[in-house]
């Protein structure tokens, strides 16, 4: 077993018995498909817990969620950001889809052993997807105009948090964000976890805003 998983204890104290539980299997799981499929890079997988277990609990530490948020993970590869949001955010949504079956096949695999009645998977491109979602979520699997061209067809117009509904990404610094996308916001994720790897890692939150002539047609 990874003896890493303690260290979201370090920054989630209220975890549930439960929840830890299912981030010390999650961490076993991983280990033991990465053997066969190349999953994460095989020299990062002792790294599993702070670089990517806690990196997509970082969209957890920063922001706040209602009750029945849905979210869509786009391109989750063996399933990041969306299976470690999916266990800490119980009573939210989550649909994590990716073209590349035998990812897939591994994130259906993790959702049954897991339990996780709150999760669901896809084998899809972006560009085929129906549905409407609160927030996509990712993790730099694509340039941000992709990003948006996605996010502009799969977000929901309803609006249920204060958060306004749209993109939230998981990557390095965006120098020009703030005056190229109206209403963009830059999270630092060295403000929240003292780790050297989080230095120059962000949350990029870009909302989606609708005319009323789109808003009457959906």
């Amino acid at each position: 077993m990874n003896p890493n998983h303690s260290i979201l204890l370090k920054y989630f104290p209220d975890l549930t018995e439960l929840q830890v539980e299912r981030y010390r299997r999650l961490g076993e799981l991983y280990e033991e498909w990465n053997a066969r499929i190349n999953l994460i890079s095989r020299k990062d997988i002792d790294n599993l817990y702070v670089r990517h277990i806690l990196h997509s609990l970082s969209i957890a530490k920063a922001l706040e969620f209602k009750s029945g948020t849905t979210f869509l993970d786009i391109g989750t590869g063996g399933g990041l950001p969306g299976i470690p949001l999916a266990i800490y955010f119980q009573d939210c949504r989550f649909h994590l889809v990716d073209s590349i079956a035998k990812k897939i096949r591994v994130v259906e695999e993790i959702i049954q052993v897991l339990k996780l009645e709150n999760a669901s998977s896809e084998r899809v491109r972006a560009e085929e997807l129906n549905g409407h979602y609160d927030f996509i979520i990712a993790r730099a699997v694509a340039d941000l105009p992709k990003m948006i061209g996605y996010a502009r067809r799969n977000i929901s117009k309803d609006q249920n948090n204060k958060l306004r509904n749209g993109l939230i990404y998981l990557k390095g610094d965006e120098p020009n964000l703030n005056k190229d996308h109206k209403g963009s916001k830059k999270i630092q994720l060295s403000d929240f976890f003292e780790e050297e790897f989080f230095e120059n890692k962000f949350i990029i939150h870009l909302p989606i805003f609708f005319s009323f002539s789109q808003k009457k047609r959906n």
